[in-house]
């Protein structure tokens, strides 16, 4: 049963765009916003934006690729505002990872997994005991079109990809039976951040597929 009044929710890792349409949209329907990402500058000029507009943000830098970092990050939101009733969990992809699979070994392999699902459990990990407890509450992960077309070109994120969308069809298949919701958006090609945002609450407040394309118009 959904509360009267909405819980926070948190966004980590999203790029300014995404992050702050994310943001918009939730706080629309009367949530509190936290924001957890990795470049201070950044999120404290999102965070400034934000409340400007009269939206309720908290915020705190962390490396989603850091499971120690992104976890005080998390537990330090939710003191500030409350539990997470919403997690959405989409770090942009890393440039330095985007590269032919016959020029990537092992570093990058090992890395990208860091940033998309390792990063995504710990974030799990931080706000899911909190949820459970409540009886309620959303996991959202956003990635991009590689998890539907992996592409020899962007090797290392294509096969992080892969693996987030494992873990996020485990998770969810976990939670089935309780009244969590999980839910895996993958954007392909360039898509507005408000449909991003539109695509992301619908999830949320409507239930949907685990598994989610937002296709490029």
């Amino acid at each position: 049963m959904r509360s009267a009044r909405p819980g926070p929710v948190h966004v980590v890792g999203s790029r300014p765009e995404v992050g702050a349409a994310v943001a918009r949209r939730f706080a629309r329907a009367g949530h509190p916003v936290g924001l957890a990402a990795r470049d201070p500058a950044r999120l404290a000029a999102l965070t400034l934006d934000l409340t400007a507009e009269g939206v309720a943000t908290e915020s705190y830098p962390a490396d989603a690729s850091d499971p120690v970092e992104l976890a005080r990050a998390l537990a330090v939101l939710a003191e500030r505002q409350g539990p997470a009733e919403v997690l959405c969990f989409g770090p942009p992809p890393d440039a330095a990872l985007s590269e032919p699979v016959l020029e990537t070994g092992a570093a990058e392999l090992e890395r990208a997994p860091a940033l998309n699902v390792v990063g995504a459990a710990a974030a799990v990990q931080a706000v899911l005991p909190a949820m459970r407890t409540a009886g309620r509450g959303t996991l959202l992960f956003v990635s991009d079109g590689t998890v539907e077309d992996p592409h020899p070109d962007r090797a290392a994120s294509a096969v992080a990809g892969a693996a987030l969308r494992t873990y996020t069809a485990l998770l969810s298949r976990a939670l089935a039976d309780t009244p969590l919701r999980v839910a895996h958006l993958v954007v392909v090609g360039r898509v507005e951040p408000e449909r991003v945002a539109d695509r992301l609450w619908q999830l949320h407040d409507a239930g949907g597929q685990g598994y989610t394309v937002l296709p490029e118009q």
